[in-house]
């Protein structure tokens, strides 16, 4: 049932950010949400975070040799097992595995193209995952692992388009779902889709904006068959022309919604225990509870990225997901 309108701006009044502290001002663009006690985020400047407690206190570090590295996305199984991602030109694309809290980390995989850029890392169970990354010669750049990282091998995807890339904006351009099935989104608004851990890939077009090289898609999210897409022009944070498209059959296709979240988002998140999905972006962020047909603003701090009942964004911001 669709949300009635007096409904959603009541849920959007009652909920709000609280900024937590963290200890650093580095750039956060990565956040992974083991529990609602247990949480890692990463960022600029080679900086991961952990917070045991619920945000009360997090421990902000660099992984030592990776201070240069900007670590754009982080998976975890706990508090003890966790992957970094940094993005950048070559060899400053990496993965890093720690597996005792952060004490150690070792590095597993360095981009071994000199013109690739990596841009999001997605995990289905702890041994098998897949890493994003921008094209080279002419296709979208996918590694997968079954081994937890310690190896890597290439994928193959469809041919790019011209210019196509990915964002490493948030660590959710690459999804992943059930045991084999992921998505991810590009520049050119287009989604692709697997549903054989990556062996093959169908590719649909979004009605998501791509009218510059600061926009298209940015992040996906699925329940289910019902997925969401969202971004917009990074670059033009207010404006919320054509920054989401929705799909109800898994992928195959795509509409937008009469109603967008209020700017550009590079995030989106579906809430199970609100039935509700939250967007976010350096514009503030918005909330549903009717698949993505309406969306009400309910907070305007600069987000980036989301891993409920967090958000993490510039500056050293983590805040967590409240109720008034």
């Amino acid at each position: 049932m669709r949300a009635l309108p007096f409904l959603l701006s009541a849920i959007a009044s009652a909920q709000s950010w609280t900024p937590q502290t963290t200890g650093t001002t580095a750039s956060l663009r990565g956040i992974a949400a083991v529990s609602d006690r247990v949480a890692w985020a990463s960022g600029t400047g080679g900086t991961y975070l952990l917070t045991t407690d619920g945000g009360r206190t997090w421990k902000p570090a660099p992984v030592p040799g990776a201070e240069a590295l900007d670590f754009r996305d982080v998976h975890a199984l706990d508090d003890r097992t966790a992957w970094l991602m940094a993005a950048g030109p070559g060899d400053k694309s990496r993965i890093y595995r720690t597996t005792d809290g952060g004490a150690h980390w070792t590095l597993q995989f360095t981009n071994p193209d000199p013109a690739g850029f990596f841009d999001a890392i997605a995990f289905w169970d702890a041994k098998r995952g897949l890493v994003l990354g921008d094209p080279v010669d002419g296709h979208l750049v996918v590694f997968a692992t079954d081994d937890g990282g310690d190896h890597w091998r290439h994928v193959e995807t469809p041919p790019a388009l011209p210019n196509e890339g990915a964002f490493a904006a948030s660590g959710t351009c690459l999804i992943v779902a059930g045991e084999r099935e992921a998505w991810f989104g590009t520049g050119a608004a287009r989604v692709f889709h697997t549903s054989d851990g990556g062996r093959s890939w169908t590719v649909e077009q979004a009605p998501v904006r791509h009218d510059g090289p600061a926009a298209g898609i940015f992040s996906l999210a699925f329940a289910g068959g019902r997925g969401i897409a969202v971004g917009g022009d990074y670059s033009k944070p207010p404006e919320d022309v054509h920054n989401i498209a929705i799909t109800t059959d898994g992928g195959k296709s795509w509409t937008e919604p009469a109603s967008r979240p209020s700017g550009f988002r590079s995030t989106v998140a579906y809430i199970a225990s609100m039935r509700a999905w939250i967007a976010v972006g350096t514009s503030g962020s918005d909330i549903s509870t009717d698949g993505g047909q309406t969306w009400k603003r309910f907070d305007g701090a600069a987000y980036n990225a989301i891993g409920f009942p967090w958000a993490v964004g510039p500056k050293g911001a983590i805040a967590r997901f409240s109720t008034k």
